[in-house]
């Protein structure tokens, strides 16, 4: 016969057997524990658990598991006798406080998945509460209802837990996956196939498409040291490791790999790994791994390079940060540059599915406002060892301007006079995202060149390169606004160095275009031109510039302020949440790299005039990134001229978009000028947050500057030099 107490341990078995599913909703969980006074914390250390555990629970992100949850059932049942829910209002009542309940999620069945891995579910509602207003705007509560609706609908139940995922492994080796929101899911899979699987199964990762022609974006996981080791991968590449890409097809996880039916792509195991299976019809079944120790996030990129953060930080906020990246640019896919040339792609995708009224069936199609097709280059356009070079020039030949085209950013500093050297200070401005900014609206050509010859009709409309001569434009005393710029005291708009041009030299259109706004006559020799246009990089711009502008706001640095409190707010940025600092300067990133991945070059993995891989990519246009580059410079150009005749204000050095002032003080407001009203003159450079307008870089001495001219020469450019943050990289 059985004894007491085992009769008692039946009965305890049966009990928390029960109190599987006799939990209360989330919201109340969190009611009961707030009527009681007691902390997520405090429950944590009685159950034995961590703190983000118990937020989930209330949340509805995830449900406890044994043996914790009869226990945590026991908790919730003890609170609801002591503080039992308040009794429904009756009808027409007024309802105070407010509350604001979320629509309920629409219910999609969870793949089955063993006991001890048990998939989040998501609760039928999440209500929360604020204290009630002492005022009520008419049909607030209706359109507070809306916007929650409209945000409920926003979040696509595929993708609930976000479009990445932090794998971080505790002492005892359970794995752990950390989303945004802070949600914490436990992860059962014990090698590289089975976490993959459990992604593309449970784990409800990814991002929805950017563009209804588009495609979804891969969910990624992020995979610290503790992960790597967790999973039997090397804690660091190996010399010849990081020389290749990635590690050896004999290392025991690709065979894993293999054996389990996945696929790599021909980049391998690396950094930035993608592991698939064939796709399910049209859906894909990718998962992209971000191996942190392996450098995956460059610190020159997407942390401070003097200063590295990522190594250190917290997989939560490593979520938060990445998080925020892909909800307000896109889901990281490599590099800053890689992501920001792929954002291009995602917001203006090459096909679309176009049903044939024939038959009835779908086909693709191109899209007439994206790039899709690759086109014969031009020789004048390509790098130095693009494979049509071939035999064209001596090996270590320089190609002259009338031979290449370069429209590059401004490197160009002269001495000061020594009017200007009775100033004490050197203050540098900086353009915000100057690149981008050059982007927007800037029509640029979409399909292959033409080629005009005998000497065609200069036409700004046609996007391209023109071989024209341009010796003859004197900007030494030019007329603006009525009054006299001496140009010799400005860089010519026409070439990087500054220097005035001597012969017929290839220019983009945006370039010719300004000689003729300054009221010269052009005449080109010859030309390649496309004739199918469009403004491709709006959308990007847009995306770019909005996420800029929203991090900077969670910085304390909004568009509205202006002059002293807009520095000031600048200043106290860097120190009021490093992680959104890191955000602000991998967006930056983002658009300038985007934009140099337009003509990348040959990274040295095969010899020159050879074809390397970017050269197969519909988005390798040479002729795009130059047309930017001229817009910024011209742009830029366009305000020092409207300045000088504004104030009589001359630069002394250029740096990409850092441009140097003589000052009487430490500050931009003690140079850059103002109207009467204390406003910026129309058309000059103008302090603020937003693309295009500028900030405080750095300020130095006059004597500091002589100082470095004596010791590097008469022209080394102190635009770089001159920061406040030394950490800042080079241009934006």
């Amino acid at each position: 016969m059985p004894t007491e107490n085992e009769l008692l341990s039946n009965v305890d078995a049966l009990l928390e057997q029960v109190a599987q599913d006799d939990l209360p909703p989330p919201a109340e969980r969190r009611r009961l524990r707030e009527a009681a006074g007691l902390s997520q914390a405090q429950i944590a250390k009685a159950l034995d658990t961590r703190r983000e555990a118990v937020g989930n629970w209330e949340a509805g992100r995830t449900e406890p598991r044994p043996p914790q949850r009869a226990a945590y059932a026991r908790l919730l049942e003890k609170l609801a006798e002591r503080f039992p829910a308040p009794e429904p209002e009756a009808p027409g009542e007024p309802a105070v406080p407010e509350t604001f309940t979320a629509v309920p999620a629409p219910e999609t069945p969870a793949p089955s998945a063993p006991a001890a891995a048990k998939p989040p579910t998501r609760p039928a509602s999440t209500t929360a509460t604020r204290p009630p207003s002492t005022s009520r705007r008419p049909g607030a509560k209706k359109a507070a209802a809306k916007k929650t609706t409209a945000a409920a609908a926003a979040v696509d139940p595929r993708f609930e837990n976000g479009p990445l995922a932090v794998i971080d492994a505790d002492q005892d080796g359970q794995v752990s996956a950390y989303c945004v929101g802070g949600l914490v899911l436990d992860v059962p899979a014990k090698t590289i196939p089975a976490l993959v699987d459990w992604t593309l199964t449970e784990a409800r990762l990814g991002q929805a498409r950017l563009h209804r022609n588009g495609r979804d974006a891969d969910p990624i996981l992020v995979l610290t040291a503790a992960a790597l080791e967790r999973y039997g991968l090397p804690a660091a590449l190996s010399e010849e490791e990081r020389r290749h890409g990635r590690i050896a097809d004999s290392h025991k996880v690709v065979k894993q790999i293999k054996r389990a039916g996945l696929q790599l792509t021909q980049r391998g195991f690396g950094p930035w790994a993608r592991v698939y299976r064939e796709p399910e019809g049209s859906k894909r079944r990718c998962v992209q791994l971000c191996i942190l120790p392996w450098n995956a996030l460059d610190a020159r990129e997407w942390d401070k390079k003097d200063d590295p953060q990522l190594p250190t930080m917290h997989p939560a906020d490593l979520a938060r940060y990445l998080g925020l990246y892909a909800a307000r640019v896109m889901t990281p896919r490599g590099t800053t540059a890689t992501t920001g040339l792929e954002l291009m792609v995602a917001l203006r995708p090459p096909t679309r599915a176009e049903k044939d009224e024939a038959t009835g069936e779908f086909k693709r199609a191109f899209n007439d406002d994206a790039l899709t097709a690759l086109y014969p280059v031009v020789e004048c356009e390509v790098p130095d060892e693009h494979p049509i070079l071939k035999d064209k020039f001596a090996r270590h030949h320089l190609r002259t301007p009338a031979e290449m085209l370069m429209e590059e950013p401004y490197d160009w500093c002269r001495p000061l006079t020594d009017e200007e050297c009775m100033n004490q200070f050197l203050v540098t401005v900086d353009i915000n995202m100057s690149f981008a900014a050059a982007a927007n609206s800037l029509t640029v050509g979409l399909n292959g060149p033409t080629y005009l010859k005998n000497n065609p009709k200069f036409d700004a409309s046609l996007p391209g390169s023109w071989l024209v001569d341009l010796s003859h434009v004197d900007l030494s005393r030019v007329q603006i606004n009525g009054r006299t710029v001496d140009g010799d005291r400005l860089p010519s708009p026409f070439t990087p160095k500054g220097d005035r041009p001597t012969g017929p030299a290839w220019y983009a259109t945006p370039t010719v275009a300004y000689a003729v706004e300054l009221g010269f006559d052009v005449a080109p020799i010859e030309a390649y031109v496309r004739t199918q246009t469009g403004r491709y990089l709006d959308a990007w711009y847009k995306r770019l510039r909005d996420a800029y502008v929203a991090t900077m706001a969670d910085l304390g640095v909004t568009t509205d302020l202006q002059g002293q409190e807009f520095l000031d707010a600048m200043a106290r940025s860097k120190q009021v949440d490093p992680t959104m600092a890191l955000l602000a300067t991998a967006i930056k990133a983002t658009a300038k790299g985007g934009i140099g991945k337009l003509r990348q070059r040959s990274r040295g993995q095969v010899p020159y005039y050879e074809e390397y891989p970017a050269l197969k990519r519909e988005t390798w246009r040479p002729d795009i990134r130059a047309a930017v580059l001229a817009s910024q410079r011209i742009g830029l150009h366009r305000k020092l001229m409207k300045t000088a005749a504004a104030a009589d204000l001359y630069p002394v050095a250029i740096g990409t978009d850092a441009i140097v002032y003589p000052s009487p003080g430490p500050s931009p407001l003690d140079v850059l000028p103002h109207t009467p009203e204390g406003k910026p003159v129309p058309g000059t450079f103008r302090l603020g947050v937003s693309p295009g307008m500028v900030k405080h870089q750095g300020t130095q001495t006059v004597l500091w500057a002589e100082e470095q001219f004596e010791e590097h020469g008469a022209v080394f450019n102190i635009a770089n030099l001159i920061k406040t943050d030394q950490s800042a990289g080079e241009g934006e």
